[in-house]
């Protein structure tokens, strides 16, 4: 249980060693469902065919929900990050790519879900008002947010990036000098 435990991302012998002894302590019951929650994760798992995020359902219950802001579009690196602006209390719709352009890598625009993000803004073309990129600021999430713009642009829709700065809570003689710089560009007034 150990060495499988510590095969998870960010879960390292120490870690592995402490769940596998905190397992041991819970009842039968507790263990049932954790395990039998590890084998529905891939068998009552699907993709949803408009964002692509993953639910039970097919479409998922955020592209069911009729009270969500169909005008509104957020473009995410992967459902993970679909959850975190979920974390916000963002009530529009997503388009999650799958991952983000990394020539390093081998991963290019046809390897993630461009494509069918950009025959949904077509074919939506006049029903969004914006399509907000919300991928990482890394080198790659950068890259992949200009290719998106860059293929969206023929399309009468606006396109937005999601702020850049500093974080709540930062020190500025801790900050990087592209945070700092960024925060600067995006100032607003006070």
């Amino acid at each position: 249980m150990i060495d499988e435990l510590a095969k998870l991302p960010g879960v390292g012998p120490k870690t592995a060693a402490r769940l596998t002894f905190y397992l041991l302590a819970k009842s039968e019951d507790d263990n049932r469902r954790l395990g039998q929650a590890v084998m529905d994760l891939k068998e009552n798992l699907t993709e949803c065919h408009r964002c692509f995020n993953y639910a039970t359902t097919d479409p998922c219950p955020i592209c069911a929900d009729e009270r969500r802001d169909e005008r509104l579009l957020a473009v995410v690196e992967e459902p993970l990050d679909l959850l975190a602006m979920e974390r916000t209390g963002f009530d529009g719709l997503y388009h999650v790519l799958g991952g983000v352009i990394s020539p390093v890598n081998g991963v290019g625009p046809d390897d993630i879900r461009i494509n069918q993000l950009v025959k949904r803004v077509s074919e939506r073309e006049g029903g969004l008002d914006e399509v907000i990129l919300a991928t990482d600021p890394s080198l790659e999430g950068e890259a992949t947010a200009m290719y998106v713009r860059q293929q969206l642009s023929p399309y009468n829709v606006k396109v937005t990036r999601l702020a850049r700065g500093l974080p709540v809570g930062g020190d500025l003689e801790y900050t990087d000098e592209a945070t700092l710089t960024r925060a600067l560009e995006g100032r607003k007034e006070y």
